[in-house]
């Protein structure tokens, strides 16, 4: 590189890095008090809601319900293999759910919402005001604790209010699976029943499933579906989101980094949706604390259409698509262009393996070799590409020679050069670029992969998470505090591909930018950006860099430069005798340059007349 380079490079790396330093962070915005208030009840608040009310402050809050409002809260505890789920005869709601099969990164039971983390209001409009049941006591007839088994298991919870009014909440829990269907029945109550929406308010205080707080933040969010299917939801970051939905919303997802509690509609999407995510950088309990607020639509309730379903479970691909439609979105798969190559080519690809291979380093190994063997016919051409460039390399250095700096003359002979044998120069560009997706597509994939969570391979405990195999006291800018191994072995495998395509790559000493060296400096930005990767994608990139140069060495012995030299002198002699036709892209090209020199000359005229 010469020292313009390497300033300009330099340059650039200091930009960033001062960016990076001296420009102050936002503060955090302050809320209204009265805002504040509206997102989650004080604890003074809490309190006097726990207090036991006498006969008149019940029957003033509570209208005719009140005589609902006093009772003993009993849980109702429902499992089957994959979840718990306990329910309080009071508001007869989801008071707690735990999902058995995972663990917190501190190999904690994962407890995805609970008393203490989670609220729930439900509000019916009554002709006194609105009355949130899930401060009432219902009855049920189920038995403490029960295990689904065989069939699916129904437990209904019931407030009277006389022999023909009552409010009925009856849950389904399967006997496999996340899914929790919810029915809502008000029999009997249009006389007590204003003309307005139930109100259903969901507050969740999200807890800490994964090691690293900044990654869980940045992922937690709020997904929704409205009506006519359009997949959205607020911005995923560490600041606080909010979104008030014009359109009804048929389901809405509290987001955790591989986690999900969802709550979806059967019939009538929710009216005047509003959503609401909130960070305190104080909290290092609290990842984000998530709020929606939807209308559920009474006349559905009133004609027994009242039919919901909770989802608690996995944010797993091959498990949402069954639970509602576009569920399966919560898994962000990358840009639109590249999301078919997830969806339609590496989940299948790896849900397969998965079914044969149990540890994901092997997996990752064999998926790579897999990859590498379906685009060999790529890397091949690309090969003899290059293998053509070298051999007239030394045809190329005495065009340079005999027009000197001359630039545009250097390209218009080098074209003619080229279509004399029948090179194209994109010839060699066009299968690195097809490959382009398939690294992309990988670089989305494997931190939204659930399967890759907790799995162990050599010295990293957790494939979707990055391996801190140096911990450093302080936070160095872009790297963190910490170095992960995996993505120096990427690093270092990137530098040798790097060398070993410089030896096999013909020399340009005129080019405006030292590609070679370029080359060199790409992965030792890579290490910054992608040590706070998954492993497993660190893990992927090195293997691969590793089989390519493999590869390459092999596809080597199989290709001969004298015979390639000898097709092109053919083709040289089919051009003379005018057997050979012109690409479209080399006429074109030719002509620009063409252009391009009569330009130049027409200038360099007009600076001659001026002169004069």
């Amino acid at each position: 590189m010469d020292r313009n380079q390497i300033i300009g490079i330099v340059l650039i790396l200091g930009m960033l890095l001062g960016y990076q330093l001296l420009v102050p962070k936002p503060a955090p915005e302050k809320k209204p008090e009265q805002e504040k208030a509206t997102s989650a009840p004080s604890p003074e608040t809490a309190k006097k809601a726990e207090q036991p009310l006498d006969s008149a402050a019940s029957r003033m809050m509570y209208g005719d319900f009140a005589a609902a409002a006093v009772g003993q809260s009993r849980d109702i505890v429902v499992e089957n293999p994959e979840i718990r789920v306990t329910f309080s005869t009071q508001g007869g709601r989801v008071k707690e759910v735990v999902l058995k099969n995972y663990k917190t990164f501190d190999q904690k039971p994962l407890v995805l919402i609970n008393e203490q983390s989670s609220e729930m209001v439900m509000e019916l409009p009554t002709n006194r005001g609105k009355v949130n049941i899930e401060k009432l006591y219902f009855e049920t007839s189920a038995p403490a604790q029960s295990t689904v088994q065989g069939s699916a298991q129904t437990i209904t919870f019931k407030l009277a209010l006389s022999p023909t009014e009552s409010v009925e909440q009856t849950y389904t829990i399967p006997a496999t699976g996340y899914v929790v269907d919810y029915d809502l029945k008000l029999n009997g109550m249009d006389k007590l029943l204003a003309n307005s929406d139930i109100r259903f308010f969901w507050l969740d205080r999200m807890r800490q499933f994964e090691n690293d707080m900044a990654e869980n933040r940045k992922s937690a969010t709020i997904n929704y579906l409205s009506a006519d299917e359009n997949f959205d939801g607020l911005s995923e970051g560490a600041n606080d989101q909010e979104a008030t939905v014009e359109e009804p919303v048929k389901w809405f997802t509290i987001k955790h980094k591989y986690f999900l509690a969802g709550f979806i509609s059967e019939n009538s999407p929710f009216k005047k949706a509003a959503f609401k995510t909130l960070v305190n950088p104080g909290d290092s309990s609290t990842v984000k604390t998530a709020i929606a607020d939807v209308q559920i639509p009474l006349a559905d309730v009133k004609s027994g259409k009242g039919n919901y379903r909770f989802y608690f479970g996995p944010n797993d691909y091959q498990l949402l698509d069954e639970v509602a439609p576009e569920f399966d979105r919560n898994v962000y798969l990358g840009y639109a262009l590249l999301k078919p190559v997830n969806k339609y080519f590496f989940v299948p690809v790896f849900n397969i393996l998965e079914k044969f291979i149990s540890n994901y380093g092997l997996l990752i190994i064999v998926l790579v070799v897999f990859v590498k063997l379906l685009l060999t016919p790529l890397t091949y051409r690309s090969y003899v590409s290059m293998a053509k460039m070298r051999v007239l390399g030394p045809e190329v250095n005495a065009i340079r020679e005999k027009v000197g700096d001359d630039m545009a003359k250097q390209q218009q002979e080098t074209m003619k050069l080229y279509q004399q044998v029948g090179v194209s120069p994109l010839s060699g560009c066009i299968p690195v670029l097809a490959t382009m997706p398939v690294l992309m597509s990988l670089f989305f994939l494997f931190p939204n992969l659930i399967e890759l969570r907790q799995q162990p391979f050599l010295w990293s405990s957790d494939l979707s998470t990055y391996d801190s195999f140096i911990k450093f006291p302080f936070s160095i800018p872009f790297l963190g505090s910490h170095l992960s191994l995996f993505t120096v072995f990427m690093t270092g495998s990137s530098l040798a591909y790097a060398y070993y395509n410089n030896q096999m790559t013909p020399a340009q000493p005129n080019s405006p930018i030292n590609m070679k060296a370029m080359g060199y400096v790409f992965p030792l930005m890579f290490m910054f950006v992608l040590n706070s990767f998954p492993a497993g994608l660190t893990f992927y990139y090195f293997v691969s860099n590793v089989v390519t140069i493999a590869q390459q060495l092999l596809i080597r012995k199989f290709v001969d430069e004298d015979k390639i030299k000898a097709v092109l002198e053919e083709n040289r002699k089919k051009f003379a005798k005018g057997d050979v036709k012109k690409s479209k892209f080399q006429d074109i090209l030719q002509r620009s340059l063409q252009q391009a020199e009569e330009a130049k000359k027409q200038a360099e005229e007009a600076k001659k007349r001026t002169k004069k």
